[in-house]
């Protein structure tokens, strides 16, 4: 996989990785940094005595939804866990729609949970070719839709690994 870090001059920027390398955390870090407006979301870790249970979608307006949950039945799984496509819907993606050019849209996992819902997918792609930048965090492997984002012209795809994530916060991205 093509990893294009060197041109920081995208207005999207994308962080892969593999599970639990701290993409989320350092978009959080850099998005506590950032001097401008942002909108987005993140998505949490459900836990229920020390396990993990599913996964939230917490809105930067301050919207909760459940992104998946392993009570959750229907078509749309995911290992264990049943995804929430309402919530994707009514939380994740009114929040990824900005309020003006200045504002910076957080999307806090491109992955295949989020990619069942053909809203989420067309609205990704809306964010991705307007003038707001994006940062986000993208499956470090997925769906030809996921492979396809991720080559990109406007897009710098930067691999989060152990010893670079805290180096990562500091960089000039915005």
């Amino acid at each position: 996989m093509e990893k294009r870090h060197e041109n920081r001059h995208n207005k999207n920027i994308l962080l892969t990785g593999p599970p639990r390398i701290g993409k989320s955390t350092l978009i959080e870090r850099i998005v506590s940094r950032i001097q401008r407006p942002v909108t987005g979301f993140f998505t949490k870790e459900i836990r229920d005595g020390g396990k993990r249970v599913g996964f939230s979608i917490v809105a930067l307006d301050g919207k909760i939804g459940v992104l998946a949950h392993q009570d959750i039945r229907g078509r749309f799984r995911v290992g264990k866990y049943g995804v929430n496509m309402e919530d994707i819907d009514r939380v994740a993606v009114p929040s990824m729609s900005p309020a003006g050019s200045d504002v910076i849209i957080v999307i806090d996992e491109i992955g295949k949970m989020e990619c069942f819902s053909s809203l989420f997918r067309e609205s990704l792609i809306t964010v991705l070719d307007s003038q707001n930048p994006v940062i986000g965090s993208i499956a470090f492997k997925g769906s030809p839709f996921i492979e396809k984002l991720k080559t990109r012209n406007d897009i710098s795809l930067i691999e989060v690994t152990e010893k670079n994530r805290d180096e990562l916060v500091h960089l000039p991205l915005f």
